[in-house]
């Protein structure tokens, strides 16, 4: 069983005990989250529930496993023949989820 849910304007695929990135949640370690837009649920023989947009009663719960940042991306800018250089950093936030349930 699993379902596509989506959260921070992402669509995840989600089984239960699976371990997700998402995007920076507003919660704390340890913490559960619930989240309620649930666009596809699958069953047990593979039956599938589509939402239109929404499945309605559907929710996806999980637990925070932990806050952090990715890897770092390198923005490089350069013009040529300008002496123009500029290198700039980035490291996206992300939350790192374990699927503990799916109710339909």
């Amino acid at each position: 069983m699993y379902a596509v849910f989506k959260t921070g304007g992402k669509q995840y695929k989600a089984a239960v005990g699976q371990k997700l990135l998402v995007e920076k949640l507003p919660a704390g370690e340890g913490d559960e989250v619930t989240f309620g837009e649930v666009l596809l649920l699958s069953g047990e023989e593979g039956k599938a529930k589509v939402g239109q947009p929404l499945v309605s009663g559907a929710k996806v719960s999980a637990k925070i496993v932990k806050q952090g940042r990715g890897p770092k991306v390198v923005v490089f800018k350069f013009r040529r023949r300008k002496n123009y250089r500029k290198k700039n950093g980035h490291r996206q936030p992300f939350t790192e989820l374990l699927i503990t349930g799916i109710s339909a």
